[in-house]
């Protein structure tokens, strides 16, 4: 009996879709390393702000010519080159803590991100390519990890200079004070009217981006086709055009941007130009002293230095922008399938049932008929159903609602009697396993791609899933045995098949769905890979699609679909004696005509 388990909850924090909330989830776990940022940022900012107080002594000293206290000279200028030591080594410190908080915070958000596309639906998926999906995840957070490493060293850091440069321009004569202010909230208005222009052109940017990663990664996937058809030329031309227009935008998108630091340059020359005059004014008139001309001087490139990095950070901060409105759309998506809170036994094979399901993978559009039409049918446990039918009927999206990639439109679909919809979702699919037409291998050792990179499973347990498929001499002549790297395209499709065995063996499932297994294969490769599936399929419920009848002649019941309805369902061994059945008729014209024959006599 399935038993009830407790819900569980996500550990992921929750997803924001602003700057402030990617600040606070993301930041948030980092306090006391920011904590440390900060002390580095204040230490080097007061610092920062002593340095242009010591040039005045000295300059002033120094105007008293021969009168000049050479001894204090000398320890101003030492005291200047500590504090400027010091200050050099407050930026290290900061920009590597920065760093290390910038990157910890955006790797986590990577790792989300990932996590989230994984458990979206089949249809999100089928909508967007595997480029696009690169994108989101490598480029676009990429963006703003490089905004997050230096945002707080750059930022925080360039406005607790600029307020504390301020202060000082206040502490020397209120007047320049409130003028050289007033400049300053005038340029930041300014920039930050202007930062805006750049943040559409840059989100287009991104999504020609996508695009061009979505091109290149359809044509190398089908690289055999477009080489044998001699169709390089076209796909050329078109990856010419899909890059000029990444390039055109990314041009348009670098234009507008650069308006802000075009504009910082130009307010900053008449900004200069206005505080060398005033000081040149008092100090004429005798108001303030040489030294203090210098000092107004260098205050003023404090202020031009944090706005400067502000630009800079303005910046990054469209792009950081742009990205994380795609990054948000993306985390925005909610997948339409949740888990129940039932469990299925761990042991033994379990019955299948489909109850009136009908399905449509456009629900919305009622006028697009559905694929499934009132699909109804028992296999009891431990037996297993061929699944016949021409293409197009139906056949593979039938066995995706089992393991609820898709969910039915309508009906049920029970394992032992449960519904799958109310079943932990990570129960089912560890206890249905699916084996489709075309084994995906990775880069990666055999061990690692039997395993799916499980650290728990055991070499032994490897070795002996490979040995009980047949597979057993062949791993013999590896050199490193089951850690022996496996390039792609190293493996026949029979030893690939028999690899995509030996993983369900690794599983133990109760329900096993075979996509056409043996459909390229020769004869002496699939009579080796029958008696894998034998031994695979023993004790445990299963459903195996076929095109040829040899691959379901043991099957004990046959379900036979047409445009999404059943034609035709029952034990194998009946629907072969009754000569008017749908099974009888395709044993006459198909490749098991001599065993029909027998069957059939």
């Amino acid at each position: 009996m399935p038993v009830p388990v407790p819900p569980q909850e996500s550990s992921a924090p929750s997803r924001p879709s602003s700057t402030l909330g990617v600040l606070r989830v993301y930041l948030g776990p980092l306090k006391w390393q920011v904590a440390g940022l900060a002390a580095l940022l204040l230490t080097g900012t007061g610092l920062n702000l002593l340095l242009p107080q010591l040039l005045r002594a000295f300059v002033d000293s120094a105007k008293l010519g021969a009168g000049a206290d050479v001894g204090l000279m000398a320890r101003l200028a030492g005291l200047y080159i500590l504090l400027a030591i010091g200050v050099q080594l407050m930026t290290a410190g900061a920009t590597y803590v920065g760093a290390r908080v910038g990157w910890t915070a955006t790797n986590r958000l990577r790792v989300d991100l990932m996590a989230h596309l994984l458990s979206l639906d089949m249809r999100e998926h089928k909508e967007r390519t595997p480029g696009e999906m690169i994108e989101r995840i490598d480029g676009d957070v990429t963006a703003l990890s490089n905004f997050f490493s230096q945002f707080a060293v750059r930022v925080f850091g360039a406005a607790l200079l600029l307020v504390g440069a301020l202060f000082m321009f206040f502490r020397e004569d209120w007047r320049v004070g409130a003028g050289v202010t007033l400049f300053t909230t005038v340029t930041l208005i300014a920039m930050n009217r202007v930062r805006k222009l750049g943040v559409e052109p840059t989100r287009l940017e991104r999504e020609s981006s996508a695009r061009l990663f979505g091109f290149v990664e359809e044509r190398l996937a089908g690289l055999e086709d477009i080489r044998s058809l001699g169709a390089g030329g076209h796909h050329l031309n078109s990856f010419l055009r899909t890059q000029r227009t990444f390039f055109t935008r990314s041009v348009n998108s670098w234009r507008r941007r650069s308006i802000v630091w075009q504009l910082s340059m130009a307010l900053f020359a008449v900004g200069y130009v206005g505080v060398l005059s005033v000081a040149v004014g008092l100090y004429a008139t005798g108001a303030i002293t040489l030294g203090t001309a210098f000092l107004l001087y260098n205050y003023m490139s404090l202020v031009e230095e944090p706005i400067d990095q502000l630009t800079q950070q303005l910046q990054e901060l469209q792009k950081a922008g742009a990205s994380l409105v795609r990054v948000g759309e993306i985390l925005a998506l909610r997948s339409a399938i949740h888990g129940g809170t039932l469990e299925l036994p761990e042991d033994g094979a379990l019955s299948l049932a489909f109850e009136d399901v009908s399905f449509s993978y456009s629900p919305d559009e009622p006028e697009v008929r559905g694929v499934l039409h009132g699909v109804s049918f028992h296999l009891p446990a431990g037996q297993t159903m061929g699944l016949l039918g021409r293409t197009g009927s139906g056949k593979t999206t039938l066995t995706r609602l089992v393991s609820r990639l898709y969910d039915a439109t309508s009906g049920s679909v029970r394992l032992g009697g449960v519904n799958v919809q109310d079943v932990d979702l990570h129960g089912l699919r560890r206890r249905v396993a699916v084996v489709t037409q075309d084994v995906q291998l990775f880069q990666a050792s055999v061990r690692d791609n039997l395993s799916f990179f499980d650290p728990e499973i055991t070499d032994e347990e490897v070795e002996a899933a490979l040995n009980e498929v047949g597979l057993g001499t062949w791993l013999a002549r590896l050199k490193d045995g089951v850690h022996t790297p496996l390039p792609t395209g190293s493996l026949s499709a029979g030893e690939a098949q028999l690899l995509a065995f030996a993983r369900v063996m690794l599983r133990d499932p109760a329900v096993i769905i075979l996509d056409e297994p043996s459909s390229r294969l020769d004869p002496a490769t699939e009579a080796l890979l029958t008696a894998a599936m034998t031994r695979l399929l023993d004790g445990r419920t299963a459903i195996i699609i076929a095109h040829r009848l040899d691959t379901v002649a043991r099957a004990d019941r046959i379900l036979v679909l047409g445009d999404g309805e059943v034609l035709e369902d029952g034990p194998r061994a009946v629907l072969a004696r009754n000569s008017g059945s749908h099974y009888a008729e395709l044993l006459r014209a198909g490749t098991l005509e001599e065993e029909g024959e027998g069957v059939l006599a």
